[in-house]
């Protein structure tokens, strides 16, 4: 008797996965029917944005491009999304006597049931009307669409299965946190690439697509124009070399689900003396002063690289700062006042300094029991959050002015961005002792429920004081730059500001620190709600 097929099983499990996902709330109900709303709409546009170019010169350029985009989206995306779909750890199926091949055509057909399967068809589908000529092309466009198709969700499921140890572990959960970065920064690529193309065509796609369009899953795309234009030989290799792809991608990943099927996950395990190894080197430690500096300054640092919600805001300022000066200074639209957005978005990392200690704030407070105590904490933190600023600040800044070729304004845009940042080190320094809240360590928010009042006055209030308090040296930069005696002057702006900075960080820790001793009972009880 033979057995059962597994495929309609696996199709129906993923159809429950989905089902049961969306009855455990009324939210998450509505965010997929929002999400999938715009999705759809978006596929909508685009299929009629694809279709009208059909008879436009270079179309087919910008056709293959688009191919092997959303190519590149489907292989990065179990990387930075692997929560986002249940069926992509094959590991939970491991106590069932399944075999490779069955499982693997089983997860490709349920890999075809969802929302980005069904966008992406649009997209190709779109793609073959734009740029098919004759019924040669659209015959092979009947054949390219679902090939390209499995081809990318066959690209998927292989990265997701041979990646699925490290996706299931802390340090996989926490790629999601470059997804701000990747998003932000793809944005920026598409907006300088858009006007780009509005200026001068889709001929400068040319020289890119005439590679791309022999890399699968675009070279199935690229085999309906070929076709058109009576190239029979050409778009039978093109399309050839997406389906050897298809099979090179589904022996692979095959490969990979009998490893992870058979092998043990070892991935966790590591000698005792390995683990002392790693637990006492801490080159960190050698480098700064003893006392309570080194202890409060190593561990602000394994916070950034260790916990989720500080790795997750540090790595969006750092990119943030980065994009917005260097892209605008790419663009030929920037200056390097820009520069100073990389100091503004690092300061705010000063803000609730003691959010994200949680209810393990206790043990920092039970080591305060003076002003003095209270100084040497925050200093501490201040000194560790410099050790990244100041260096990235400066790259910034440095960067912007060398894309600009304005080196007569490093020294005022440097002063800036060193003054800016001491100010927003003091109110931070300040709001984190007067206005502390907690930052819950599981979902997506960053801030309790109730506290939401006490984050906006801390962080924007912050913000406007920052500002406020580095009038003086905006004034003095204006004022030189109008003057004509102020054109020699300028360098001046850079000791100045650090000075101002410095100042402005030293003066804030003072008023902070009578604070923070002072208000420890309220200061537990407000990062403890979380």
């Amino acid at each position: 008797m033979s057995a059962p097929a597994i495929t309609p099983v696996v199709v129906r499990l993923k159809l429950s996965l989905l089902r049961n996902g969306l009855r455990q709330s009324g939210g998450r109900r509505a965010a997929y029917i929002a999400t999938a709303v715009v999705v759809l709409l978006f596929a909508a546009l685009q299929l009629l944005g694809l279709i009208a170019l059909r008879g436009v010169g270079h179309a087919e350029s910008l056709v293959v491009l688009l191919v092997a985009v959303l190519a590149l989206g489907w292989a990065v995306m179990p990387l930075f999304f692997p929560s986002g779909d249940e069926t992509l750890d094959p590991t939970r199926l491991v106590m069932l006597p399944l075999r490779p091949r069955p499982l693997v055509r089983a997860l490709l057909v349920a890999s075809l049931v969802g929302i980005g399967p069904l966008f992406t068809l649009c997209m190709f589908t779109g793609s073959v009307i734009a740029v098919a000529r004759g019924a040669a092309a659209f015959a092979v466009g009947v054949l390219a669409v679902p090939l390209a198709l499995l081809v990318c969700v066959a690209l998927a499921r292989a990265v997701a299965a041979a990646n699925v140890r490290l996706l299931t572990s802390r340090k996989g959960r926490d790629l999601a946190v470059l997804s701000g970065l990747v998003i932000a920064i793809g944005a920026q690529v598409v907006n300088f690439g858009a006007q780009r193309l509005g200026s001068s065509g889709l001929g400068e796609l040319d020289p890119v697509a005439g590679v791309l369009q022999w890399i699968p899953p675009a070279s199935a795309l690229g085999a309906v124009h070929t076709a058109g234009e009576g190239a029979y030989g050409t778009a039978l290799a093109q399309l050839a070399l997406s389906a050897a792809a298809l099979v090179v991608l589904l022996a692979l990943w095959s490969r990979s689900l009998t490893r992870l099927m058979t092998a043990p996950d070892g991935s966790t395990l590591q000698t005792g003396e390995k683990a002392v190894r790693e637990r006492s080197a801490s080159g960190l430690a050698r480098l700064l002063p003893a006392g309570r500096t080194a202890t409060v300054v190593e561990r602000s640092l394994r916070y950034v690289w260790r916990d989720p919600k500080t790795k997750a805001a540090w790595v969006t300022s750092l990119a943030i700062g980065l994009i917005v000066p260097v892209f605008n200074a790419w663009q030929g639209t920037g200056s390097v006042y820009f520069a100073c957005f990389a100091a503004g978005m690092l300061g705010i990392q000063m803000y609730n300094q003691f959010g994200q200690d949680t209810s393990a704030f206790w043990m920092v407070a039970m080591t305060i029991s003076t002003t003095r105590d209270a100084h040497a904490e925050l200093r501490a933190r201040a000194l560790a959050l410099l050790l990244i600023t100041l260096p990235y600040a400066t790259l910034v800044t440095v960067l912007t002015t060398a894309m600009l070729g304005d080196w007569r304004r490093l020294p005022e845009a440097l002063g800036l961005s060193f003054a800016l940042l001491g100010a927003m080190l003091a109110t931070g320094a300040w709001t984190s002792a007067r206005f502390p809240y907690s930052i819950p360590q599981e979902g997506h928010k960053n801030v309790a429920p109730g506290q939401v009042g006490l984050a906006w006055i801390s962080i924007f209030g912050g913000m406007i004081a920052a500002a406020v308090l580095c009038a003086p040296v905006i004034a003095l930069t204006i004022w030189w730059n109008i003057s004509a005696d102020g054109a020699g002057l300028l360098w001046l702006l850079l000791p100045v500001g650090t000075a101002y900075g410095a100042l402005l960080t030293l003066l804030g820790l003072r008023l902070a620190a009578p604070q923070t001793a002072r208000r420890l009972p309220e200061i537990l009880t407000a990062v403890s709600k979380g």
